[in-house]
């Protein structure tokens, strides 16, 4: 905690026309969103299909996970060519088609860039293990000799960080094998990623989510890290290999090309850092627009914790005079309805964490999907998995957050997901979620789903939503009170108990109803209200 007051958090005042600031960003996994074209899988196609209803949503923005060729060892972020689409996915017009239809919408359009490393069928990789050791090709990746594997490191999906290849010679890899890390000490490196970037600022996209932002450079020397099960230490320490100091110029020489193009293109931080002060360091003003902040991400059901990651969020990101991010869910962790608890309870608790979340001041990221109040699929069938992550232990498998969407509430799954008379997907969609579909909860006034379109329709209208101050005010223990500007309050009930607090003015949202007597308000169990407020 810095000296600032603990009741009163600052933001400093930017230009009304910074849209990142308090932009609501949409994650699409697109392997997962919408079939297109009828193979079961997710592809541009479907995208477009259903931009109306993000438009409806209300979302400012789309961040597309990749869909460059690859051979999908890694689905997608073992990138083979940063400027194509893989036909999975579609054509390089489809994604041209794609941004235009998006923008007409008024939705801006984020993509991924992967610059740690490539796929192993990448152009240059295939040409440094046909030149051999100690050619040119080489030196734009990490190879090292040996008789063993060249120090300590792990890769984050189990096993040693490291591949020997027949000649003798060990290439680094801190994911799957199939996936080299590049050595950005190398000019060539930095100058192609210059390049791809502009190529696809050149299509239109509005900015990148830059995956493993914390990578790239690597301690001299390679040292060893010196202990086992490095994985689960990753963002809680330095480590040789990740958030090193060296990473910051990379970031400050893409500033400055996204500087250089009109309409506020952005980049974002996919950034494990060990404290909030080191994780600030990605978006300094001449960094990065935003990073993710993992740490709201990661805290568990209790007041006094959020209370205490959302003033650290808020005074960490002030010091550099940029926006906080909030996350509940993406494409690597288990949905937050299963981490809440599962079932009704999970259900509750998932919708106050939505109000919780878009009160707060700065930049919202949706996971597709938890606007539907989607689940963790736990029991997909073993041939069906297939997440590398699972070398590593099959509780960290990521599938089961990435089963595909139900849009209609007829016929049978995949529901809607692909054209009719498609019934295998490459997921499969459990037959429970036709109560969950996008078709069932519209015309369900209660559902989640247009909890979310109420709230992000507040959001957008209310002037003291989005970037800003929040002022805490005083609450029961257990509850989460605190006020955006003079006429809007937020009330969060994080017990298992009917709490009574004083009415603070009209209602405007609630994830579940509260009871109002005159003056006096009883906050359900798990439950998050929005207010009006009087007589501040």
């Amino acid at each position: 905690m810095s000296a600032l007051s603990p009741d009163v958090l600052p933001a400093e005042p930017v230009p009304a026309t910074r849209w990142w600031r308090d932009a609501v960003i949409y994650q699409v996994y697109v392997r997962s969103f919408a079939d297109g074209n009828g193979d079961g899988i997710g592809d541009l196609l479907g995208v477009r299909s259903r931009l109306r209803y993000l438009a409806d949503l209300g979302v400012d923005a789309i961040w597309l996970t990749p869909f460059y060729p690859s051979p999908m060892a890694d689905f997608g972020y073992d990138v083979a060519d940063y400027r194509g689409v893989d036909p999975v996915f579609g054509s390089l017009e489809d994604a041209r088609a794609l941004i235009e239809d998006a923008h007409a919408l008024g939705l801006r359009i984020i993509v991924d860039v992967v610059p740690n490393h490539t796929s192993d069928r990448h152009a240059w990789f295939e040409a440094a293990v046909q030149a051999g050791p100690g050619s040119p090709e080489r030196e734009r990746y990490i190879f090292r000799d040996g008789d063993a594997p060249p120090n300590d490191w792990e890769s984050i999906f189990g096993g040693p960080a490291w591949t020997q290849l027949p000649d003798g010679q060990w290439y680094l890899h801190l994911f799957a094998p199939q996936q080299p890390d590049l050595n950005w000490a190398h000019p060539e490196v930095h100058a192609e990623f210059a390049d791809v970037l502009r190529f696809w600022l050149d299509l239109g996209v509005d900015g990148f989510r830059i995956d493993v932002a914390h990578g790239m450079v690597k301690a001299e020397g390679l040292p060893d890290v010196g202990y086992s099960g490095q994985a689960r230490m990753v963002g809680t320490q330095v480590v040789p290999y990740f958030d090193q100091d060296g990473v910051h110029e990379i970031h400050r020489s893409w500033r400055r090309i996204l500087d250089g193009y009109p309409g506020e293109r952005i980049g974002v931080a996919e950034a494990w850092a060990p404290t909030p002060q080191r994780l600030a360091n990605y978006v300094r003003p001449d960094e990065l627009h935003q990073a993710f902040n993992f740490h709201f991400l990661n805290t568990p059901w209790d007041a006094e914790r959020f209370r205490h990651v959302i003033e650290v969020s808020l005074e960490t990101v002030a010091l550099v005079g940029a926006p906080a991010t909030w996350v509940l869910s993406n494409h690597d962790v288990k949905r937050h309805v299963t981490r809440y608890g599962g079932g009704a309870a999970g259900l509750a608790r998932a919708k106050a964490a939505a109000l919780l979340m878009l009160a707060l001041p700065g930049s919202s990221y949706v996971y597709q999907g938890e606007e539907l109040g989607l689940p963790e699929v736990l029991d997909l069938p073993e041939e069906v998995l297939c997440d590398p992550q699972r070398l590593r232990d099959a509780e960290s498998g990521r599938d089961g957050c990435r089963v595909p969407l139900p849009w209609s509430a007829t016929g049978e799954p995949p529901f809607g997901f692909s054209p009719p008379g498609i019934t295998e997907t490459w997921l499969p969609v459990p037959p429970a979620w036709r109560d969950l579909a996008v078709e069932t909860q519209l015309d369900d006034p209660d559902s989640i789903l247009n909890l979310y379109t109420r709230a992000l329709a507040i959001r957008k209208a209310h002037p003291s939503l989005g970037d800003g101050a929040l002022t805490w005010r005083p609450s029961p223990d257990g509850v989460l009170a605190f006020d955006r500007g003079p006429a809007f309050r937020c009330l969060m009930n994080l017990t298992a108990d009917w709490i009574e607090v004083d009415r603070p003015g009209e209602s405007l949202l609630a994830s579940s109803n509260p009871s109002i007597s005159g003056n006096v308000v009883r906050l359900a169990p798990d439950s998050a209200t929005w207010w009006a407020v009087e007589n501040v």
